[in-house]
């Protein structure tokens, strides 16, 4: 219990946290909503290591699976769209709707959906929940994609799920104008693999969008928003408030929708859906939010206000703020579906939300694979990611010269991301991967000259020659003089580099 007003000079966290909120209320009230949230301390800790897997060591099985992927890289991929549930609705019809049979959280948002997921997936999981969660992209493997108590499926029990309903499949693509794409199979594997199981909640991150979106056949108790920025504007819509129009499709019926900060425009829009379906919300910075957050080692000691209370001296092994954010938003998202806030008003038990966070991994998001130098790989591939990497690398690392690997998709803007990342490079090489979505090597490289300068940029079209290439140059600097390598701008290109530094 805390003491009475008066009785120490130890300050209440609580009332930290009303002094920031009432700080930022003397402004705009829709940027008050909006951007209320969190101040930054120091201190020290330890980090998991993130798991991915690999090929399977069975040649069978292994042969088995690649012609999983190759029938399933016949469809369409996941930049060719045709917006529409339509498909994925009939596939669910025929399989006896099993998304129906267990509730849900639904998350969208630009950036940071991955991360959130996995760490309401190991709430969840902390608190005696068998789970199952879909995320994508991977970063190494397809079944990384569909996980079951925080393991990625089994490559048997990936074939097998696949197999299982391919018979229906292709039922519904006889009947459809279009064959099912790549990823509405891969949501039909899930969902299907998840009533097998069965799971008791399903953690579901959508692919694009929202209102169209295949995963789009739930109905969230909760759904999550992360924060929104310019992403697939092609498809979404150009300005924030577009996207978060598509975006706000997944808010379903007297759900309860958890509003990470947003732009003002979004926020309005995702306000304004919120009333029409008598939706609950929980913003960030309002009902909840930051309050601490010291740097630590291998991650952070954070102090979140959930909205039960406070949560004090959580370690996550994540770095950035944008993680600490990302954490008081799966925090605030498992309390809801536990019914804080609406049935009853305690906390969760606070040990099982520090072992929880304390667990929690996010491979491919600033994720150490290599000392001296120290390589470090993050998937940021557009400015506001960009952004959010940049600042946690200058808060988390102590690099004296650090040396950017950037290998993005041609539908990116390449530019944005350059210019976020340019302050923190002293020099950058430019390659591509091997997807057909990879901008130009060469392509690459004029922009980065325009943003770097000619001096700053090399050219390595091959993915490894650009590794060597950038860990020649921080090594320059020295064994013990703070050199480090970055490899970013896309999934693709961080787990490719994944692989070919012995990870997975």
């Amino acid at each position: 219990m805390s003491e009475e007003p008066g009785t120490s000079d130890t300050p209440d966290p609580l009332d930290s946290f009303d002094e920031l909120i009432e700080a930022e209320t003397t402004r705009d009230p829709d940027l008050a909503v909006i951007e209320a949230g969190s101040r930054t301390l120091r201190t020290q800790g330890g980090s998991p290591q993130a798991d991915v897997p690999g090929r399977p060591e069975d040649p069978e099985v292994d042969r088995a699976l690649r012609e999983v992927e190759t029938e399933l890289a016949t469809r369409w991929g996941e930049t060719k769209l045709e917006p529409s549930v339509s498909r994925i609705a009939a596939l669910m019809d025929v399989l006896g709707e099993p998304q129906r049979s267990y509730p849900s959280i639904h998350i969208t948002g630009t950036n940071g959906k991955t991360s959130t997921a996995r760490m309401i997936e190991a709430l969840l999981g902390a608190f005696e929940l068998r789970t199952g969660r879909y995320t994508s992209p991977h970063v190494q493997s397809i079944t990384e994609r569909i996980s079951l108590d925080g393991a990625p499926l089994s490559a048997e029990r990936f074939i097998e799920t696949y197999q299982d309903i391919k018979p229906y499949i292709e039922m519904v693509d006889a009947q459809q104008e279009y064959r099912l794409s790549f990823f509405e199979v891969l949501t039909g594997m899930a969902y299907a693999a998840f009533a097998d199981a069965p799971v008791d909640v399903a953690v579901v991150e959508v692919g694009m969008g929202g209102s169209w979106d295949a995963t789009n056949v739930i109905d969230g108790d909760v759904a999550v928003v992360t924060p929104i920025d310019l992403d697939h504007t092609d498809r979404l819509g150009e300005t924030t408030g577009e996207i978060a129009a598509e975006k706000s499709g997944i808010i379903k019926q007297d759900a309860t929708v958890i509003l990470a900060q947003q732009p003002v425009e979004a926020a309005q829009v995702l306000l304004k859906k919120a009333v029409e379906v008598n939706a609950t919300v929980a913003r960030e910075g309002l009902e909840f939010g930051v309050v601490a957050r010291q740097v630590a080692v291998g991650g952070q000691l954070v102090t979140l206000r959930g909205l039960g209370g406070e949560y004090a001296e959580v370690y996550l092994p994540l770095h950035g703020a944008h993680q600490a954010h990302n954490a008081a938003v799966a925090l605030a998202a498992v309390e809801a579906f536990f019914g804080v806030g609406a049935q009853h008003a305690q906390t969760l038990d606070l040990d099982t939300v520090r072992k929880a966070f304390a667990a929690v991994s996010s491979p491919g998001r600033l994720e150490v694979v290599r000392r001296s130098p120290t390589v470090v790989l993050d998937a940021a591939h557009n400015p506001a990611g960009a952004a959010a990497t940049a600042e946690a690398v200058r808060e988390a690392f102590d690099f004296t010269r650090l040396i950017g690997v950037v290998g993005a998709s041609g539908d990116k803007n390449v530019r944005g991301l350059l210019e976020a990342f340019e302050p923190i490079f002293a020099e950058v090489v430019v390659t591509q991967n091997t997807s057909h979505r990879a901008m130009d090597a060469d392509e690459l490289a004029a922009i980065a000259v325009e943003v770097f300068g000619e001096e700053r940029v090399q050219v390595e079209p091959r993915l490894p020659d650009a590794l060597e290439a950038a860990i020649t140059l921080a090594e320059e600097e020295g064994e013990f003089a703070g050199g480090g390598v970055l490899v970013t701008g896309s999934v693709i290109t961080v787990g490719e580099a994944r692989l070919l530094l012995g990870k997975g």
